[in-house]
């Protein structure tokens, strides 16, 4: 029988990707409820959608999770899922340092009011709450942290934007502990990949180094970060959901790291040329090194057999 997959913030950047891994992978029908904030972009991020083949296999519901009367049609969806994946998220340090009340709506109050649909829906199979390495903090200030944490890691959060994220990690596990809510969350490093939103790092230096303006580069851009391609990250996502592993927290990582200043002598590189950057003043409570390690999902699934492009491979393509 074909399921359904409810996934939520559908239209954004790793949310779309694993619509798409799903459309193309399965016969799911995937409902997508997204309220369409600045970061969404339908007509870019859906530009692989074939509409006579897939139009029938994709239902849209434009709605924001964080409002706490449900729109019916939103609440039925949720209580005929048999998956429900919660991509729907604020992401953004700098705007969570700017104003971080959107976050403490979209990213508690979202996932509360999701846990609360679903708790006691008799369909539904696993709840996938989608977290972030960022919940591990700043991982220079932990020694002997090389080989990255680990999920017993304590959580640390620094920003209003990682402790948002760990408080939905404890609202689900708190939902499973009173309710039976099965669950997985999984906390993965940065990603990178086609159709990112141009806030981010990698497509603002891609940006700015094409049009000869100059990077913006946080403090002596000494900063470390672990990178994964997007649809391998959705891939490992899809088949933790379908795997019968329940009730429990996967790093989902890929231990290639860089520094922020690396990356932009790397694009230096693949263009043959110096780009112009900038030392601007750095973020207030930078992290220095986020680090993961990703034995455990790596012991159950092993690694993707599919050759997704390096970091190097993917700038040179953008470039």
């Amino acid at each position: 029988m074909s399921k359904l997959v409810v996934v939520t913030g559908g239209y954004g950047f790793i949310g779309s990707r694993f619509v798409k891994y799903i459309i193309e992978n399965t016969d799911y029908t995937v409902a997508i409820i997204d309220k369409k904030t600045y970061a969404a972009d339908n007509n870019r991020i859906f530009s692989w959608f074939d509409r006579p083949k897939h139009e029938n296999r994709i239902m849209h519901f434009i709605e924001d999770i964080s409002n706490p009367q449900l729109n019916n049609n939103t609440w039925y969806i949720l209580h005929k899922a048999h998956y429900v994946v919660n991509f729907a998220a604020e992401t953004h340090v700098d705007n969570s340092i700017k104003d971080g009340s959107p976050f403490m709506k979209s990213n508690i109050e979202g996932v509360y009011n999701l846990l609360e649909s679903c708790k006691n829906s008799s369909k539904l199979i696993k709840f996938i709450q989608i977290s972030t390495d960022e919940v591990y903090g700043d991982m220079e200030q932990v020694p002997n942290s090389e080989k990255g944490a680990d999920e017993s890691y304590q959580i640390r959060p620094s920003s209003y934007y990682s402790a948002s994220k760990a408080a939905a990690d404890h609202l689900v596990q708190a939902c499973s502990h009173t309710f039976g809510l099965k669950y997985l969350i999984t906390r993965t490093c940065n990603n990178y990949g086609p159709y990112q939103h141009p806030e981010k790092f990698l497509p603002k230096m891609i940006q700015k180094a094409l049009n000869k303006e100059a990077i913006p580069l946080y403090g002596q851009g000494d900063q470390v970060r672990e990178w994964i391609h997007v649809d391998e990250n959705v891939e490992t996502i899809f088949k933790l959901m379908e795997s019968q592993q329940v009730n429990q927290v996967f790093n989902i990582g890929s231990g290639v790291r860089y520094k922020n200043i690396d990356i932009i002598h790397l694009v230096e590189s693949l263009l043959g040329k110096q780009v112009v950057y900038e030392h601007v003043k750095d973020r207030l409570g930078h992290d220095r090194a986020y680090r993961l390690n990703s034995e455990k999902v790596q012991g159950i699934l092993g690694r993707s057999e599919k050759n997704y492009p390096n970091l190097e491979e993917f700038l040179a393509s953008c470039i």
